[in-house]
This record gives C-alpha cells, structure tokens and sequence, in this order.
C-alpha cells in the first residue's frame, strides 16, 4: 500500500505518529510539501517569542493515545523556563513548540522506516489527483506524477479575509503572521487598528507591547467580543459529557440533540455540586458585559474550583466533533447563531497575555471599538467607521480568521481539479466532501464539520482514526 499525504502541518504529523505506533508493517509513504517550514505549517513556524502556544501541555499532544506526549517531551528545564504563573503550567513560544512537532515527525518516520516502510517527502505543490481502476496518480507541480493507493489532504487553514477590500493599501498587513516580519515594518508611534478581537488579534497587540509600541493600539471588531481566559487546570476527569455517552445515546435513539448535550453537561456539572443555569446565564452575558470587566473578571478566577467552563471547552473539541455531525440541523443553526461566543469559550486565550491586555486596557493604550460597519484608507492611513464614531489610524493589522473549511489559497488549484472531477464535492456549509473512498481530508478543510476550527486534541484524535482505517 502507498499512502500519499498532502501537505506537512500538524494534521500530517499526528498521522505519521499514529501510522507509525501502529503494527502495520512494509507499506510506503509519500508527503509532499512545498514550503519551508516542514512538519509546523503556518501557525509553528519561526516567530516571536511572544506568540505562545495558547494551551496548555495537556491537550497539546499531536500523538492521540498518548496526552502526556508533548509534556514528555517538554521535560521539566524547558517547562520550568517558560511557566505561566497563573496558569501553573508551561507555555512555549509557538516556534518552540514547532520542534516538538518537526521531533515527532522525524521519530515517526525512522520507527517507519525501522518497521520496513518506505518513506519520502517531496518537495514540489501538488496540482492533481486523477487516476482511474485500483490506483491513483499524484501530479505535482513539477511535472511528475507518483502512483497511489490512498490519498490524504493536509492542507491546513484557509486564508484570512480581507473583509474592508484593503488589500494594497500602504500600511495595511493582510496577514499577520509570521508577526516577526510584519510587526517590523510598523513604526513605533503608529496609532494601530487590529482588524478583530479573537486569539489573532490578542498575539498582534501582545506582540506590539513586547516591542515597545508607544502608539494607540485599538482592537476593531463588529462584536468587540474577547475570548475566555484559560482556567488552571484541575485534572478533572468528564463522566458524563464523553464521546461514549455521545456514542450511546445515537446507538439508543438514532439521533442526537442539542438537549441531550445540555443534560449531559448538566449532569456532570450536578456531579459536581454545581447548577447548569448559573452557567449558562454568565456564558450570555457575554454579549451585553464591557469586554474590559468580562476580562477583568475571568482573569481573577483563572483558579477558581468551578468546574463548568473548563468542561465545556474540554468537550467542545473532544465530543464536539463527533455531537456536531450527529445533531439535526435546527440545532446546529442554534449553535451557528453564537459562534462568536462558541468560539471564544472554546478556545480562549492564555492568562500572561490576558494580564497583558489588561495592563494595556488599564494604561489608556488599547481600546476596544465595537460595532465596526466599514474601514477604510484614508489620509495616509485609515478610517474606521464604527457604533461609536470614527476612529482615525496609521496602521491596519487584519487579525481576522478564515471561516471554518475555507480553502487555502495554495490548495486552491487541486480542490479545483478534485471538484472538475468528481472525486470530491463542496459540503453546504463549507469544505470538501470526497466522493473517491481512496481520498481522505484531514482537519480544518474535511466538510460537515463545526465551525470550531479544528484544534490539536481534534486533529490527533482525527489522525488515529484515520491511520487504523489506512491499516486496517
């Protein structure tokens, strides 16, 4: 069997890890990646020291079966050298943790080739898959094709948005990462608006004060809304709100419904000797609380005993993908209408860089403008038109994430061709659905999935179930 994966990111890398604790024995293997930063993709790559990884060691491990994976690999030096105070727990800069992931791949490819499979990585963009009968041909941009039985897209994201049509205008930075590149370019008395108010947007303003910015900084969004702040972990082991209840519950009815999610949530927090409605009342608020008290807030009970939000956002990308593609579709609309909230709670940000945005927010140099209708280039610099009035600045910094199952750029010209023909299709809500059982989607691009994207616990556990399919 010969196994072509696409793209070399973190997907790729939970693969090969789980291909390789496997017992499949003498297959091949083929990864083809262009860029140069094999086995980090986009977000790991060579970067600040102030972008963090923003999780901590628990739910980083690329390996599925194995949660303690990164920590081990952390060891006590490096984890005592990059502790976060509050949390209580280690968070290295995103770079750093892009070794551990290159490591991973590295090992998983020699105990691959120790095993007796063939192992090659090709360094050229893939444009095709065609092929017809038992096997599939691979066509790369360098004109060679390279047959296959099974084919893996490991694409990654898709690409950031430029929602105001500023692309080219002098100041504007479409997309911000590497922030070591773009960062460099802004003057240090720049007054600057950072397009959102996501996790992106927390590493552009963090970034900023590391760097000794002395301009105006505002976070310019339509809802102004703040992600959650991480809580210390407390070890606590989920009864009722699992992937087996989950599991359980389709086998008994056939379906699954939003109601069913909330009274298992409720009878773990009950469990616990805590009330779901409380819970759910402070998770609304959200959208009525001045971001700044919100943040003030969560920040002082980054170690309160509660149980609740740290369930749900636990939850949220071990049970989430599996209960979002068994709920009926009025509840997923449900769902869909507090994306933001969803997605903040979610994934929040870590406790250094949320006393940083306080810090900012408390010195009258970062600002929240919520409300935002248009942004425009105006005077050498931009104009944003929001609830609240104009706002006037140098810079514009987009810190808006793609949409769920957005195509990446790069991978356009073979959705493309994969579409033409017919092996795959768009799912409704964004993605790509395969039509040819030999073709595979691996993480944030497969279709059908939420609008939460696709995490590192989500893309190990995703890349388990796929190597035992790939092997039998």
């Amino acid at each position: 069997m010969h196994i072509a994966i696409i793209g070399a990111g973190a997907a790729t890398v939970g693969l090969l890890d789980a291909l390789a604790v496997s017992e499949a024995e003498g297959a091949e293997v083929t990864v083809f990646e262009p860029g140069t930063n094999l086995w980090r993709g986009r977000p790991y790559g060579p970067d600040l020291d102030s972008v963090l990884v923003n999780a901590p060691p628990a739910i980083m491990s690329v390996r599925g079966s194995d949660s303690g994976h990164y920590a081990a690999w952390l060891g006590p030096e490096r984890a005592a050298a990059h502790l976060d105070e509050l949390l209580g727990q280690p968070l290295v800069p995103r770079a750093r943790y892009g070794e551990y992931l290159a490591e991973t791949a590295e090992a998983a490819l020699a105990r691959l080739r120790a095993r007796g499979w063939r192992t090659r990585v090709v360094a050229s963009r893939v444009t095709a898959v065609a092929g017809d009968g038992s096997r599939l041909r691979v066509g790369s941009a360098d004109g060679r094709e390279h047959p296959a039985d099974q084919v893996v897209l490991c694409v990654g994201v898709g690409t950031p948005q430029d929602h105001y049509g500023l692309r080219g205008a002098p100041g504007f930075a479409g997309d911000p990462y590497p922030l070591a590149g773009t960062l460099g370019g802004v003057p240090g008395e720049a007054d600057v608006a950072v397009i959102g108010s996501g996790l992106t947007a927390v590493d552009v303003v963090v970034s900023l004060a590391a760097r000794g910015h002395a301009g105006r900084i505002a976070l310019v969004s339509r809802s102004g809304m703040l992600p959650a702040v991480w809580q210390r972990p407390l070890g606590h082991q989920r009864r009722h709100l699992t992937v087996e209840r989950v599991e359980a519950l389709r086998r008994e009815r056939g379906a699954v419904t939003l109601d069913d999610l909330a009274g298992q949530l409720r009878a773990e927090l009950e469990a616990a000797g805590e009330d779901l409605a409380p819970f759910t009342r402070e998770l609304l608020s959200a959208a009525s609380e001045p971001p700044v008290e919100r943040l003030r807030r969560q920040l002082a009970a980054v170690g309160d005993p509660a149980i609740a939000r740290r369930a749900l956002q636990e939850a949220a990308h071990i049970v989430g993908p599996l209960a979002w593609r068994l709920l009926p579709e009025p509840d997923r609309e449900r769902l869909r209408r507090h994306t933001r909230l969803a997605t903040g709670v979610a994934s929040p940000m870590v406790p250094v860089n949320a006393a940083a945005l306080l810090r900012l927010f408390e010195s009258g140099q970062l600002s929240v403008v919520a409300g935002v209708r248009k942004i425009e280039a105006a005077r050498g610099g931009f104009r944003v038109r929001g609830d609240g009035g104009d706002l006037d600045v140098d810079v514009a910094v987009n810190a808006v994430n793609a949409p769920p199952h957005a195509v990446p750029g790069a991978a356009e010209p073979l959705v493309t061709a994969l579409l033409a023909e017919g092996r795959a299709a768009l799912h409704p809500t964004g993605g790509l659905v395969p039509a040819d059982p030999r073709l595979h989607v691996l993480g944030d691009l497969a279709g059908g999935g939420s609008f939460i994207t696709s995490s590192i616990p989500g893309l190990a556990a995703q890349a388990g179930r796929l190597a035992g399919a790939l092997t039998g």
